[in-house]
């Protein structure tokens, strides 16, 4: 298919979608500055990723751990605000990238919408506030798209390699890049003009490869971790009737989930944009395949609200193109997901609004203080080592107590590693002296030890009975 000249060359796009991108990220750092939540147990593992590079980590690709690690290095700051800084850059890149592809696909006035709604989806607020792994695949899923298309517009070697190149860090950061590979045969195989030459093909794959081959060396020496904790995610793969137990309100939960995770009008239009084939699927194919698969996931066993993020990279240019001619519709979509976008920070900065006597972000709060009641009890205690067992708690003690200087164990693992603690801060079988215990089950030992309550009332720890006790680690050993 040759390119239409027209808008190929049009750049009318590019300065409007750069300042409302530029503006929206620029406030969204403003208020982050004022967030007042801790760090979620799966940050304070990331950051801690970042703190030794590695080409691999327990349950996660390292491109995470990379980008947060770069950040804090340069800015010298752990502190959470630089943790989290990556995020609203990150998606306002995604959003750059995609009105580019919209512009090549259809006209300038369309990319800038693209960008618009992009940039406001409740998902990319979510994400600009709270460091995941889908806003790091992000921009390369993006990227991934757009040089497919100059791929299909300009057959060359160049737009394969970049493609694949941009689909490796993709996986790099989430291997649910996977969609984008399956979207590229799916294409291909119902549209013919959707399909790119053999060598092209293999040019693409052989980059995407080359990307990711130092995380598959990592995980074929690391007895296939990562992949190991992917599969225990899906569940029923290790099932030996995987239509055991059937989930159709879990699927049915899951599907109304997208609707917030998406936009509610946003979403609907897609599914519109679906039922078009003729009309959308060259985007289509890119976007059907995770929607498809997670729901199948879901009814199989279960499945979290953003696990098909990589459906709306592609996803949200159909929905807007579905809008194009009906304004009302789109100011309407726009208006609901800006409002969105604004609730959540003031959530994050007064962060213990409550509802129902409890606190409506709970899982945010407490994580720091409860690890600073810790800290106090081993520092007043000579300094003794930290035992706990609960991942959660791990997580927050080695962010929180980073520059304590104290020693942090995790249970010995019983097998394969159940986290990235039990793999790397095993309690050693050699220990011996006292070691403060932080557990929700008292340890039995000859002599009952001393229970030193720790206070979790109104946050994330809120009932679990976490409590701390001064054990022999020769104790704690008959217990792990």
């Amino acid at each position: 298919m040759m390119p239409n000249p027209v808008l190929t060359d049009n750049r009318a796009w590019l300065r409007p979608t750069v300042g409302i991108v530029v503006a929206i990220t620029l406030l969204r750092w403003a208020l982050l500055a004022f967030d007042a939540t801790d760090l979620f147990v799966d940050e304070a593992q990331y950051w801690l990723w970042g703190q030794e590079f590695a080409f691999g980590y327990y349950s996660k690709p390292p491109l995470i751990a990379w980008v947060i690690g770069a950040v804090t290095t340069l800015v010298g700051s752990d502190a959470p605000f630089w943790v989290r800084m990556p995020g609203a850059a990150l998606h306002g890149v995604t959003a750059l990238i995609l009105a580019a592809l919209t512009a090549r696909i259809y006209d300038a006035r369309l990319a800038v919408w693209v960008a618009a709604a992009y940039v406001t989806l409740p998902m990319v607020a979510l994400g600009s506030l709270l460091m995941s792994t889908d806003t790091v695949m992000a921009p390369c899923f993006a990227a991934a798209l757009y040089f497919h298309r100059r791929l299909i517009d300009a057959p060359s070697v160049l737009f394969a390699g970049l493609a694949g190149v941009a689909v490796g860090f993709a996986l790099l950061a989430k291997y649910a890049a996977i969609y984008f590979l399956i979207g590229v045969a799916l294409a291909a195989l119902l549209r013919r003009d959707q399909r790119i030459s053999w060598g092209h093909a293999g040019a693409m794959l052989a980059t995407c490869l080359l990307v990711i081959s130092p995380n598959i060396a990592w995980n074929m020496s690391h007895q296939f971790t990562t992949l190991a904790h992917t599969a225990d995610n899906v569940g029923w793969v290790r099932r030996d009737n995987p239509l055991a137990n059937l989930n159709p309100l879990g699927m049915a939960e899951f599907f109304i989930s997208q609707f917030a995770v998406f936009g509610p009008i946003l979403f609907a239009a897609l599914l519109v944009a679906f039922l078009r084939p003729k009309d959308a699927f060259a985007m289509a194919a890119f976007s059907i395949p995770a929607l498809a698969v997670v729901c199948v996931q879901a009814l199989l066993d279960k499945a979290y609200a953003n696990w098909a993020v990589a459906a709306y990279f592609a996803g949200v240019i159909l929905a807007v193109k579905i809008l194009e001619h009906r304004p009302r519709w789109r100011a309407a979509s726009l208006a609901i997901n800006v409002a969105f976008c604004v609730l959540l920070p003031l959530l994050v900065i007064f962060p213990t609004l409550s509802m129902n006597e409890k606190p409506v972000l709970a899982r945010q709060l407490g994580r720091a203080d409860l690890s600073r009641q810790i800290i106090a009890l081993s520092t007043t205690n000579n300094g003794v080592p930290i035992y706990a067992d609960n991942r959660d708690v791990l997580a927050d003690l080695f962010y929180t107590g980073r520059d304590a200087g104290l020693t942090v164990y995790a249970p010995r693992p019983d097998g394969r590693a159940g986290n990235h603690y039990e793999q790397r801060y095993p309690l050693p079988e050699a220990v011996t002296g006292q070691i403060l215990m932080v557990t929700a089950t008292a340890p039995i030992c000859p002599m009952p030890p001393v229970a030193i309550n720790l206070q979790t009332t109104g946050g994330a720890y809120d009932g679990d009975g976490l409590t701390a006790y001064l054990v022999d680690a020769g104790c704690l050993n008959v217990a792990d």
